[in-house]
């Protein structure tokens, strides 16, 4: 008798998890990213688990990512991009004209929203790029369905000959779940070929493909009617659900099995006759959906009553204690606590970071606006610095700083500098455009590089700086420095920031100019994984430790300054501590102790 081959195991997977299983196991050959959360895992798993079958790369930028596996997907092999919500507004560039061309091979592009911005700049839902683009959208609400979409996900595209949206969650994304693992797909390359009347954007062309776009839509509602993708889930009552997503999840754990659902994994185009057949009869229809009403207006545009965002929050996340809350008014019982007694916990920047000591020279000047950016820096905003004044967007802070610079120079009597802060990451992002435009418009900012050799806030990603790559490779460093210099900069510094006299010098030589200068902190997060050029280059200081002497403190606290956490204060003694564990040595704190009573450790 013949055996078959042994059951595999089954998985406990993060929606990221899951994605990146799907996407291995449905023949992809080709994914990039840029970090940001909460998507950044999906790349990082197809690259720590399956770079042996697949090609993955770290970006520059989403508008990048999305533009090479556009290419890859043109050139035969399945790809895939993945991004945060505010990415795909970089990358809405190319989406937008990919729905026209089509692609080849099946293409995904993987959108994680953030409802509740949890590490966001904004809410904003990422479904109406699927409507506005015209182009298929799926919406899985487990890590089952995450690893399984992907694989509908890719034959929809090539079946459709599409780019498809996945919409991702940030609960999805990281809240874990069982799922039953596959074998791998071994898809063969699609043969190039060489058609110019559909990959060449021209007006006379893409006017003809407009009506391809027109016909791929309505084959699309089409398929939306009968896919399982969506599905009822009849439990033979008068009330129903619509939902999507983890929506639906909330909607189970509040409901159970007392009422019906329509629950949608395919949700651009939605079915409309599927949802008109779902709610004939009920008494009541509740629609629920994180952020926009989008399911909600397209429901009642059919004539249907239904109850959605007049009940639910208009934002936020809609997890069942909100459901609840909103529903009856009352919430489960839980333990309290007095608040009152808890010390607040901030957000800090690390011990050792090496951001602090340049944050801290800026948070004193008084005539200094500072531009920030997107990145673990943002934190210079907070107290003790109080160093940060605006941010916007990835990359906006030089050109926006400029653009401040500029009308405030029209102010009769202004002697008020832009200092305009972003991290490397974010410089080879968009911030390197930017700074063009600072030389281009002889601006007069001063544009300020902190190059920590990595990209922090996501969790220590390679970028063009680091030296390698998203399969750990060795990859070759862009020098930053070189790079301002070729776009034509004369005012050009690089320094260590753990240095305060250095800081303090070289801002007052940039307030000094009258032109447009450009500062480099050059030193490695304390929490990276460093190459051994990076350790070369910031010597010892990562294996030192600071003590303080409490016979020479006087309890002035002014070590607090520093705003670093591995320093306090007892109050009973009234003298300063380190915590060894935390210090690494970087001596902010020493070079701020009028005393002297901070020294280095012996040998």
């Amino acid at each position: 008798m013949i055996q078959g081959k042994p059951k595999m195991k089954k998985l406990l997977l993060t929606g990221n998890e899951a994605i990146a299983r799907g996407a291995w196991e449905a023949g992809i050959r080709f994914a990039s990213a840029y970090p940001g959360t909460p998507s950044t895992e999906i790349l990082e798993n197809l690259a720590g688990h399956y770079s042996h079958d697949l090609r993955t790369e770290w970006e520059p930028n989403e508008k990048v990512a999305l533009e090479a596996a556009a290419g890859a997907s043109i050139g035969g092999v399945r790809s895939m991009a993945s991004m945060k919500h505010v990415g795909v507004n970089l990358a809405a560039d190319p989406l937008f004209t990919l729905a026209y061309t089509g692609i080849n091979a099946g293409m995904v592009l993987i959108s994680a929203d953030e409802p509740g911005q949890h590490s966001s700049q904004n809410e904003q839902d990422n479904r109406y790029y699927a409507l506005m683009a015209k182009i298929p959208m799926l919406e899985p609400s487990t890590s089952q369905e995450a690893k399984d979409f992907m694989g509908a996900a890719l034959s929809i595209s090539e079946e459709f000959d599409t780019p498809v949206l996945m919409r991702l969650t940030t609960r999805l994304c990281h809240s874990k779940g069982i799922v039953e693992p596959g074998e791998r797909t071994d898809i063969a390359p699609r043969e190039y070929q060489n058609n110019p009347s559909k990959y060449v954007c021209v007006p006379a062309f893409m006017r003809v493909r407009r009506k391809v776009v027109q016909e791929r839509m309505a084959k699309l509602a089409q398929f939306t009617e009968t896919t399982p993708l969506n599905r009822v889930i009849s439990n033979g009552r008068d009330t129903g659900v619509i939902a999507s997503g983890m929506c639906y999840c909330y909607a189970q754990e509040i409901f159970g099995a007392e009422i019906d659902y329509l629950k949608l994994g395919f949700t651009h185009p939605l079915p409309g006759g599927l949802i008109r057949d779902f709610c004939r009869g009920k008494s009541k229809i509740y629609v629920i959906e994180e952020n926009d009403p989008y399911i909600e207006n397209f429901t009642r545009s059919l004539g249907i009553d239904c109850q959605g965002k007049d009940i639910f929050p208009p934002y936020g996340e809609m997890t069942p204690d909100v459901l609840r809350r909103s529903l009856t008014g009352k919430t489960l019982p839980t333990i309290d606590y007095d608040r009152s007694v808890v010390a607040p916990r901030p957000p800090l920047l690390c011990a050792g970071c090496p951001h602090r000591g340049f944050f801290y020279e800026l948070g004193r000047r008084k005539n200094a606006v500072v531009f920030g950016d997107i990145g673990c820096y943002s934190l210079g905003f907070a107290p003790p610095y109080n160093a940060m004044d605006l941010a916007i967007c990835m990359g906006a802070s030089f050109s926006a700083g400029h653009g401040l610079q500029a009308a405030l120079d029209m102010h009769d009597g202004n002697d008020k500098r832009v200092v305009s802060v972003l991290g490397d990451s974010t410089f080879f992002h968009t911030g390197i455009n930017s700074l063009i435009e600072v030389f281009y418009n002889n601006g007069r900012s001063i544009n300020v590089i902190l190059d920590n050799r990595t990209t922090g806030m996501t969790g220590h990603q390679e970028n063009p700086g680091t030296g390698r790559r998203a399969d750990m490779t060795e990859a070759p460093v862009m020098e930053i420095e070189r790079m301002v210099l070729a776009m034509g900069f004369e005012r050009v510094r690089v320094i260590d920031p753990n240095d305060l006299a250095l800081v303090k010098e070289t801002l007052d030589w940039a307030f000094a100019l009258q032109e447009a200068s450009v500062i480099i902190t050059r030193w490695p997060c304390v929490l990276k994984k460093n190459r051994d050029a990076d350790l070369r280059e910031s010597g010892e200081v990562f294996k030192e430790k600071n003590f303080v002497l409490e016979d020479k403190c006087v309890g002035c606290r002014k070590c607090l300054s520093s705003g670093c956490p591995a320093v306090s204060v007892d109050p009973a003694k009234k003298k300063s501590g380190i915590n060894r564990l935390q210090c690494v040595g970087c001596s902010i704190c020493a070079q701020l102790c009028p005393k002297e009573a901070i020294e280095k450790e012996a040998g």
